[in-house]
């Protein structure tokens, strides 16, 4: 009986934990000029671009182009966590299901963007989707240094 497995990836950044997490919370729109290598389009298809329950459509490159819809599952400002849940894509070829969550920490002086993502494989013959959550390391350092960039 296929289990839910757990990936994660953590990434230092050196912009403000504020305003990485504020690109994730509500400036999703920002995430094609961002990082146009990864990230080729993202519109809402119901909600808006904060409020739980959204649903986006994202177009991107992870290895290969492919179309997604997620949908914001959670929101915890207190946190900076928001988690998101896949509802259609290529990507349930895979996996039964494939959820992933990003928190904004800061120790010291110091800030990360921590991914972790859950997912079920559709069989035990699936390879655990490091492309994907190297995905997210990606974006992560495209989003830092964008911010970098603009202040």
């Amino acid at each position: 009986m296929a289990q839910i497995a757990t990936l994660e990836v953590q990434t230092e950044i050196k912009s403000s934990a504020d305003q990485f997490y504020e690109i994730f919370r509500s400036k999703q729109y920002l995430m094609p000029k961002i990082c146009p290598e990864y990230i080729k389009g993202v519109q809402v298809v119901q909600g808006d671009w904060e409020a739980v329950g959204s649903i986006k459509l994202w177009t991107y490159v992870a290895g290969s182009s492919e179309i997604v819809k997620d949908t914001v599952e959670a929101i915890d400002d207190k946190t900076k966590s928001i988690t998101y849940n896949i509802l259609e894509g290529k990507i349930l070829t895979y996996y039964k299901a494939y959820k992933s969550t990003v928190q904004v920490t800061t120790t010291g002086q110091t800030a990360f963007a921590k991914w972790t993502v859950e997912y079920e494989r559709q069989n035990e013959e699936i390879p655990d989707p490091n492309n994907y959550v190297e995905f997210l390391a990606c974006i992560s350092k495209s989003v830092d240094a964008y911010l970098l960039k603009m202040w």
